[in-house]
């Protein structure tokens, strides 16, 4: 059955009808997917024209100046064309991978297939990894501008076929999705030097879909992969059994927890998400949100991710450490702000432009920032780089921003009373062990 929220409800209006297991997957083959979420939307709600208004302007602002910051015009073919950069090359067999030593790299922003209905081989290898937003598809590859949110790299077209992805590989169907396998994962972070990485699941709350969180991370701890992959769990806030599956989800191991705002329908402020904080705190978790609008999103679903409507959940658990995915995304300076404010709070890099990443660093310093490559939407590569040229000679600020931060944000709750980051106690994830694992490099 399908769940949606009571429509007075601050997490989304009723939404509920009864399918067969047969009759479900039909209607997502059928392109009804979107339209079934959507279902759980509402309307417009307090999302203005003002809101709608700045969001294009920042997008037209930051068309308008590409390539005319202090880092000049950074434009590559694909992503294979980040070899022209000093930290990379081609390895013999056209594999991107870095020419220099990095410190250990934990990425905090990773996904696997989102395969709902037809769990993937998580030991499968492919010759080249899709990824769902796929610079490499033509040989030579798309036009990668690093000066520019991520997504603005890629047309309509492009767009619109991920779309499609993500309905046929929920049900098995998606080619592109049946790369995206634990194993891939660790192959593209043995060749760009990331050590660790978060594994974030999303929970829809679809009909039979079964739980991600427990899929992946039965996964991780089968095929051994446990001191690099770390398993996130995710609940929906509407659920009434939200709490008991995330004490069950972080009694088995779970590192943290992944809300997404937008695709679960849910304004981060509304009382059944404060009280999902409230069990993130008693467990020691952090949140990783995805905060912001990244602008290819349908319009019904912006108002979820305003970044007002995160601050009070940040202000009312200053002990539960927050990180905004791709931080705030095109909403970067409504989230710098309130990271300022409240020091619990750090922000993921994923998907935003160079200058929009040294924007951030003058505002908040390099402490305050996190590497994160939202794989597999994109080569790990991508963030890896804007990160190096922004940090270019400061080797203490790219070490914290690659590992230190992280390695900090993700100790264990037992390290709270010997240390503290940001002025807030540490709680979170099992410590990252210092070596790199097996198949590590550093």
């Amino acid at each position: 059955m399908a769940r949606c929220a009571p429509a007075d409800s601050p997490v989304g209006p009723l939404a509920v009808r009864r399918f067969d297991r047969r009759e479900f997957q039909r209607l997502l083959l059928g392109g009804g997917l979107g339209a079934f979420l959507a279902g759980c939307g509402g309307d417009a709600g307090d999302y203005t024209a003002e809101d709608a208004e700045q969001l294009a302007r920042q997008m037209r602002e930051e068309a308008e100046r590409t390539g005319r910051g202090r880092f000049g015009v950074l434009r590559f073919r694909g992503y294979r064309g980040l070899a022209e950069l000093p930290w990379f090359e081609l390895s013999p067999e056209g594999r991107l991978r870095t020419a220099v030593e990095l410190p250990g790299i934990i990425d905090v922003h990773t996904h696997l297939g989102m395969s709902l209905y037809a769990p993937l081989d998580q030991t499968r290898r492919s010759e080249r990894v899709r990824h769902l937003l796929d610079c490499d598809a033509t040989d030579p590859g798309c036009e990668l501008d690093l000066d520019v949110y991520v997504n603005a790299n890629f047309s309509e077209a492009a767009h619109a076929a991920l779309s499609r992805e993500f309905v046929a590989g929920a049900v098995g169907l998606g080619e592109a999705t049946r790369t995206h396998t634990a194993a891939n994962l660790l192959a593209e972070m043995d060749d760009v030097g990331v050590a660790r990485a978060a594994v974030l699941p999303i929970e829809l709350a679809l009909p039979f879909a079964g739980s991600l969180a427990e899929r992946w991370s039965q996964a991780i701890r089968e095929g051994g992969w446990g001191e690099r992959l770390l398993p996130f769990a995710s609940v929906h806030p509407g659920d009434g059994d939200a709490a008991a599956k995330l004490r069950a989800l972080a009694a088995a191991g779970a590192r943290g927890v992944k809300l997404h705002p937008e695709l679960q329908r849910f304004f981060p402020d509304a009382p059944e998400a404060m009280a999902l904080y409230g069990t993130c705190q008693e467990l020691g978790l952090p949140v990783i949100f995805h905060a912001g609008r990244s602008g290819i999103e349908p319009e019904r679903i912006r108002k979820f991710a305003l970044l007002r409507r995160y601050e009070p959940a940040v202000a009312a658990f200053p002990g539960v450490r927050f990180v905004f995915g791709h931080g705030g995304a095109r909403d970067l300076e409504a989230a710098i702000p309130i990271a300022r404010a409240h020091r619990n709070v750090w922000l993921d890099l994923s998907s935003l432009g160079v200058s929009q990443i040294d924007r951030a660093l003058g505002a908040l310093g390099p402490e305050r920032l996190v590497f994160g490559s939202d794989w597999p939407f994109y080569h790990l590569a991508t963030t890896l780089a804007k990160v190096l040229i922004v940090t270019g000679g400061e080797v203490a600020a790219r070490d914290a921003i690659l590992r230190g931060n992280a390695e900090a944000l993700l100790a264990p709750p037992a390290a709270s009373s010997a240390r503290k980051v940001g002025g807030a106690p540490l709680c979170g994830l099992a410590r990252a062990q210092r070596d790199g694992g097996s198949g590590g490099t550093g």
